[in-house]
């Protein structure tokens, strides 16, 4: 290794990265009476935690299980999530004053705005003596008897390092892909990485059918391959979007067709049965139930619409098994532009899911959405951040 000009900072931990697990983990470690530096190349602290939930910040959910996360492992996240809770961060919530509310599948949001919880976690980590230094960019982490990190403030000697710099989703807001770099220098396995929790884009000819129904917004089960979730599903320019389209996009691959129930409360078939001697016609009658303009292209495309008194029995029983399994394939995803989750990463193998910890390097740490643990639409991801951070944070 090369001399290192110039003086050499010391701290017991360093952390990288100064979004939701980062800034709880600093706090933790702090309050340990560790010296801790947090780093990150961003301007300001907890950008992302800002944005969520259209910045009401969906912090978390009173559901919280082990089923609700997609990883190679899925006992990984049990442990951290057992030890720091939901209940734990209302806790802290409430000791500031902070007013949340819990909403529709037990997603809890805060009343005013994302920007108190920034502010509570930056008070908290000044409170356990953290210093935060923003703009800093890193050039590399290596380690002999212990880390070095050389970064935009020169080089930077501790005995712990957390990596806490996210994945790949969010790019204006900085997201980057050092901490699977950094992973990798130090032989850690990295498990495939696709963007998650993102609109799903129709192929040429689907979106040209399609295109005039941008805005429009329909309830309806979304299912690929044995999952399927209930919710909003809203057409785009491009595509798809919506809770239920963005939650089954964690497991949609490409070339996966998937299936959309349109009358998730109601049998079509008898619907139409009982309405087939009128002659009102088809895509009048499915705008009962379902938004106009999408009835009517529907129609067009699928049943080409005319008085129900026209139709066979079989063809009516052919139109409602449509409507309750209508299937799509997708060509791709909006990509990590409009990803809110990076699924894969860090894979669970290298990690202790105790501490967070290298099982082949001592003194590094990975939190966060660079680990391979990604949750579902709802707070999940950042319950995540605060458990895995909370559980490095008595380690390092």
């Amino acid at each position: 290794m090369s001399a290192i000009k110039g003086p050499v900072m010391k701290k017991d931990v360093v952390i990288i990265g100064a979004g939701a697990s980062g800034l709880m983990c600093a706090r933790e470690t702090g309050r340990r009476g560790r010296s801790v530096l947090l780093l990150d190349h961003m301007e300001t602290i907890g950008k992302k935690i800002r944005v969520s939930g259209g910045g009401r910040c969906n912090f978390s959910n009173s559901d919280m299980r082990a089923d609700n996360f997609l990883s190679g492992n899925p006992h990984f996240c049990k442990s951290a999530i057992a030890r720091f809770t939901a209940r734990d961060f209302t806790d802290m919530l409430e000791k500031y004053g902070i007013r949340y509310v819990e909403k529709d599948n037990g997603k809890l949001f805060c009343t005013k705005s994302s920007g108190e919880i920034v502010k509570m976690l930056h008070e908290e980590c000044a409170k356990a003596g953290v210093e935060i230094k923003l703009n800093c960019r890193i050039s590399s982490v290596s380690k002999c008897d212990n880390f070095r990190i050389l970064s935009a403030l020169g080089c930077i000697e501790a005995s712990s390092v957390v990596i806490a710099t996210g994945g790949l989703s969010y790019p204006e807001l900085g997201a980057s892909d050092i901490g699977y770099k950094i992973a990798q220098t130090f032989g850690l396995k990295i498990t495939k990485l696709k963007p998650a929790l993102v609109p799903l884009v129709f192929g040429v000819q689907d979106r040209q059918a399609f295109k005039e129904l941008s805005g429009v917004s329909l309830e309806a089960i979304v299912s690929c391959g044995k999952n399927h979730f209930r919710g909003e599903v809203l057409f785009t320019h491009r595509g798809i979007s919506g809770p239920a389209i963005l939650q089954i996009s964690s497991y949609w691959e490409h070339g996966d067709e998937i299936s959309i129930n349109l009358f998730p409360d109601m049998d079509v078939s008898d619907f139409l049965g009982t309405n087939c001697k009128k002659r009102t016609e088809l895509h009048n009658l499915l705008s009962e139930h379902l938004p106009r303009r999408f009835s009517h292209k529907w129609c067009e495309l699928y049943a080409s619409s005319r008085p129900l008194n026209t139709y066979s029995g079989k063809e009516l029983k052919s139109i409602a098994a449509r409507l309750h399994n209508w299937k799509i394939r997708p060509e791709g995803t909006e990509g990590y532009k409009k990803a809110e989750l990076t699924l894969g990463g860090i894979d669970t193998d290298e990690l202790s899911s105790k501490t967070m910890e290298s099982k082949k390097v001592p003194g590094l740490y990975f939190v966060g959405e660079v680990i391979d643990v990604s949750g579902r639409l709802g707070g999940y991801n950042l319950q995540w951040a605060w458990s895995s951070g909370f559980a490095a944070g008595q380690y390092a």
